[in-house]
């Protein structure tokens, strides 16, 4: 019989925003593939006899390839075991989520999405920053600062980004601050455009810097 798999939103850095529902089929999978940037808090959740995979990426190491996570989960679910991917923030933002559910319906393997607390908005919500707010900001913007380098070029609309009425939130971008910086103000944004960064956003780590979009790339070294 095959099993099914549990693509879940695990929130970021703080294990308390997990969802409801999330942290259920956590506590009742069989498996358990986690990535990185999880709360890894939460794998005090599962199963004692439920077996732990650790699926996760940085920038420069990789213990799995994306196409042997989209293995491992679909061996599973054919073996007939409940597969929860726990995945930091939501799966379907910047978190090839959606790769990993068209591997599963390749494969004829039941699954579902679990939506998930995105960092997008938690983390600047963690830090006192609102990304609307009346009478400043009635919209907001999220991008990735980090691109698939085979790509041939960037999708990056800086003009338009550069010129928008509202907040601009990016993800995965400090080591390419200077540069994105840089194309933002070339572009037409005011280089006194108030700004800040956030590391280790939701969890007792959480650092904020804050400047001006000009001053930020020093004031990150």
């Amino acid at each position: 019989m095959t099993g099914k798999v549990y693509l879940i939103g695990a929130g970021p850095g703080d294990a308390d925003l997990i969802t409801v529902k999330g942290l259920r089929l956590l506590q009742s999978a069989d498996v358990i593939v986690y990535d990185r940037l999880i709360p890894m808090a939460l794998l005090d959740e599962a199963r004692l006899d439920a077996e732990r995979i650790n699926a996760g990426k940085a920038p420069t190491k990789h213990r799995l390839s994306q196409e042997e996570i989209n293995h491992v989960i679909v061996d599973r679910a054919l073996a007939g075991k409940i597969v929860a991917r726990l995945k930091g923030g939501d799966p379907f933002v910047f978190g090839r989520g959606g790769e990993e559910a068209l591997a599963c319906r390749e494969a004829g393997i039941p699954f579902e999405i679990v939506p998930g607390v995105s960092s997008a908005f938690a983390v600047p919500a963690y830090a006192g920053i609102p990304l609307t707010h009346r009478h400043i900001s009635s919209a907001f913007t999220i991008i990735a600062g980090y691109e698939d380098p085979t790509k041939r070029s960037s999708s990056i609309n800086y003009h338009a980004l550069a010129n928008m009425n509202g907040t601009l939130v990016i993800l995965m971008g400090v080591k390419r601050l200077p540069q994105i910086a840089e194309q933002l103000v070339m572009h037409g944004m005011n280089s006194e455009t108030p700004a800040a960064i956030i590391e280790w956003g939701a969890t007792t780590e959480q650092r904020v810097i804050t400047g001006t979009i000009a001053e930020l790339p020093e004031l990150a070294r």
